[in-house]
């Protein structure tokens, strides 16, 4: 046999041996918990075991019933559920439903109901349906926990007082004057105390706060009222834990099936909702931590929901709560430090020691002290920022009914009619069509706001037939949707009244919307930066003709303000010296018969029917204040570079100045170029811009031409042009470490080759020259600018400010940031 042909491995033979160069096999992987972890873990647990009690107390359920649940919540739903830092127990959320279960069908068959609601949720998971419950409004989900928490909290305000809560809140309310009446000293002065340090414990000041606020304000609140309870001897119920051997399971639901049902229903939905809602704010605010040296996963909802299932089926059958998700232990979690789910486990192991080892001491907490903290986890459930949110997008209806729902009616109940309100708050702005005319100078304007439906075309119609004959008419349509009633409508007007003598111009949001252009003049359908190819849409009526080749598209659309383009300009044309429309673009006919002037016309057309309408009134301000942009941004020409799209700015806002490498040439320097100078000059000393960027990118032309140009040919202007970048190659010689000097690098990685090596320090070069320039250098002196360089990447649409806190300057990738926060 050759020996340069592979002998056939007998796969009965063969034996699975680690590579030669690589380490053998270690032994068993060892289970290690992270010090961030373990410090998480005690954080968490300070907190959920006072909480834990007094949720128990706020259902009416055995306090143990507390304890079950956030042992496994932590254990049972931190191990199996998809989102690691989110810590699972008994939640706020869930106290008024399953106090309702509790008073109507007794403790066991509740149990019996949390059982068959993780069973219905482990349902859920297995068909993946977790995203769909992300699809409730949010006003629905806060004005529900807005509800909930008026419940809770007029509940517990009887215990602090003294009495005991009645069974609804009507009831609590027709009752608090009589318990008013009746206080009892001592349970308000407790109550007192621990709503006072539950305030003010994190508002201590200077050092001294800062350490004695890491420990929870409910930890402290509850133990100091329970330490002087305890002090000054002061006689009132507190916590009691009888035998665990004792403590009651569950047994088979009694009860009418139906209303079981609609239990089981309504606790898996809200169980459900808030575990989603919370593992999505747990990722949140983990993407807005500073980085760690464990990468946390994002949540994978669906095994979330199954994880929420098991811990609510091991819970109801060992006498717990139900389980969710519990935004205060969560954010305590992730704002600790915590870095996988090892801390959620911990916490619950946590709470089975003390549920076992500290029965003693916790039977000294006062009642009243866990029912001030309850109440204060009530009343921080409405929440003044999601009221100004809700009020922000219009939607303060369905909060306010949802909420009086759940207040008055019930949670399922107050939920299903929230729904309701959501639907037909839906359908009214569906529905919700303005129509307006207005004669300016001689032209009748026709502004369509909002959806065109049937339900719209009377009004349509009779605004219409209020143009005059033979008058000029502009329909602007600002809408997203016409059905076909509202374009036959539409269509037969302009005929109408272009048969009669006049001219209709309708125009609209969305490209395309002109009715009666033939479809060879008007068929593109390109939407703003969408994936497109310069924008390059075919005829399908037309074919080019055998041996013709496409034109290729003009330009791109801009937003910038007026500025310069200086230097050569090799390819003729740029980003901004193309054809203007930000919401439509020209694009290739594919006729042979069109001139090559046409792709011009048609982006300037698409430009007067799509965009000049909608910025025709910032244009005009503009028109009348003049230009007042805030940056120089000096790039090059290349015609990939769009400087409003990157930077997303508007008209108005940078002052541009292009050229082929974005080169600054020496002020006075010999082959010079003033235009450059006077562009830097005029935008220092006449528009007091406060802050200049120059801006290279990747793939630059120049830079090619630069790295293999002849030093002595300057026999042509792009040959004289690129001198000015010698002094940026002088900077990268081809042994870069020749002289140990740090080089312009890129955060995280080397550059790719030598042309971006070229560039960055291209950018570092043209800065100094800007430095160099008289009216520069006196704006930086007295502190009224600042110098800023870029790098944009093109092929993967990322850009990198430079930070020249390092030695030889790196360019660090802009982070993502939610500016909505």
């Amino acid at each position: 046999m050759s020996a340069c042909v592979p002998a056939r491995a007998d796969s009965a033979r063969t034996k699975h041996v680690h590579p030669p160069h690589s380490p053998p096999p270690g032994g068993p992987r060892r289970f290690r918990v992270a010090g961030a972890d373990v410090s998480a873990a005690i954080a968490v647990f300070l907190i959920a075991l006072p909480l834990s009690l007094g949720i128990a107390l706020a259902t009416g359920a055995p306090l143990q019933a507390g304890l079950v649940a956030a042992a496994v919540g932590g254990i049972v739903a931190g191990r199996i559920g998809g989102c690691p830092l989110q810590v699972s127990g008994p939640a706020a959320g869930l106290t008024v439903v399953t106090a309702d279960l509790i008073q109507q069908y007794g403790w066991r068959t509740t149990c019996a109901i949390t059982v068959f609601a993780g069973i219905a949720q482990l349902g859920l998971g297995c068909l993946r349906v977790a995203r769909t419950a992300l699809a409730v409004s949010p006003a629905i989900v806060h004005g529900m926990l807005a509800g909930i928490g008026v419940t809770i909290a007029v509940a517990q305000l009887h215990i602090v007082l003294g009495g005991t809560p009645q069974s609804s809140v009507p009831d609590n309310l027709i009752a608090l004057p009589a318990q008013l009446a009746n206080l009892h000293p001592a349970d308000v002065a407790v109550s007192v105390l621990t709503l006072t340090v539950l305030l003010l414990w994190p508002r201590l000041p200077g050092r001294a706060g800062d350490v004695l606020g890491r420990l929870p304000a409910a930890l402290i609140a509850v133990g100091g009222a329970t330490a002087v309870a305890a002090l000054t001897g002061l006689r009132l119920p507190k916590v009691d834990l009888p035998s665990w051997s004792s403590h009651a399971l569950a047994s088979l639901p009694e009860g009418p099936v139906l209303g079981l049902v609609a239990a089981v229903l309504t606790t898996t939905l809200v169980c459900s909702v808030q575990s989603l809602l919370g593992a999505v704010a747990v990722d949140k605010l983990v993407a807005a931590r500073p980085a760690l040296t464990g990468r946390v996963k994002r949540s994978d909802l669906d095994r979330e929901l199954l994880g929420q299932g098991a811990a609510n089926i091991v819970s109801g059958s060992l006498g717990g709560l139900p389980i969710a998700g519990v935004a205060v232990r969560s954010s305590a979690n992730v704002a600790a430090g915590a870095v996988s789910r090892n801390s959620t486990m911990l916490h619950g192991v946590l709470v089975v020691i003390a549920a076992l080892l500290l029965v003693p001491a916790l039977e000294l907490i006062p009642l009243a002290s866990l029912a001030a903290l309850v109440m204060s986890v009530g009343l921080k459930m409405v929440s003044l920022n999601h009221i100004r949110t809700v009020t922000r997008h219009r939607e303060v209806l369905v909060y306010a009914v949802t909420t009086c729902g759940v207040v008055f009616l019930g949670v399922l109940e107050g939920v299903v009619l929230g729904i309701a309100v959501a639907v037909g708050v839906a359908l009214h702005r569906l529905t919700r069509t303005r129509i307006t005319h207005d004669d300016v100078e001689g032209v009748h304007h026709v502004h369509v706001r909002g959806q065109l439906t049937f339900l719209a075309v009377p009004r349509l119609s009779r605004v219409l037939h209020q143009v005059p004959h033979r008058a000029d008419a502009v329909v602007e349509l600002d809408g997203s949707f016409m059905d076909h009633a509202a374009y036959e409508t539409l269509q037969d007007w302009q005929k109408t009244h272009t048969a009669q003598g006049g001219a209709v111009d309708i125009t609209g949001r969305r490209p395309g919307t002109r009715i009666s252009e033939p479809a060879e003049v008007d068929g593109c359908r390109c939407r703003p930066w969408t994936p497109w190819r310069n924008h390059q849409c075919e005829r399908p009526s037309k074919a080019p003709a055998p041996g013709t080749d496409r034109p290729a598209a003009a330009g791109a659309p801009t937003g910038e303000s007026s500025g310069t383009t200086t230097g050569p300009n090799a390819s003729g044309t740029s980003g901004e010296s193309g054809v203007p429309g930000a919401h439509g673009a020209p694009a290739t006919t594919g006729a042979t018969d069109q001139p090559r002037g046409h792709e011009l016309a048609r982006g300037i057309s698409a430009f007067h029917r799509n965009t000049a309408p909608l910025m025709r009134r910032e244009l005009a301000r503009l028109a009348r204040e003049g230009q007042q942009p805030s940056q120089l941004f000096l790039t090059c020409a290349d015609s990939r570079v769009v400087t409003s799209m990157i930077t997303s700015s508007g008209p108005g806002d940078l002052f541009v100045v292009r050229n082929v490498g974005n080169f600054v040439p020496l002020p006075g320097e010999e082959s010079g170029d003033d235009s450059v100078a006077a562009a830097i000059e005029y935008a220092v000393d006449v528009l007091k811009v406060r802050s200049i960027t120059v801006c290279g990118h990747s793939g630059c032309g120049a830079m090619q031409a630069l790295l293999g140009a002849d030093p002595a040919g300057t026999r042509t202007p792009l040959q004289r042009w690129l001198r000015h970048g010698l002094p940026s190659l002088d900077r990268v010689p081809a042994d870069a470490a020749e002289d140990g000097r740090e080089r312009p690098r890129l955060a995280g990685r080397a550059p790719a080759d030598a042309a971006e090596r070229l560039c960055l320090a291209n950018v570092v070069q043209q800065l100094e020259h800007l430095r160099a320039h008289e009216s520069v250098a006196r704006a930086l002196g007295t502190g009224d600018l600042e110098l800023q360089g870029m790098y944009f990447h093109l092929g993967e649409a990322q850009s990198y400010l430079l930070s020249e806190d390092a030695e030889g300057g790196v360019f660090e990738l802009v982070r993502e940031t939610n500016l909505t926060a």
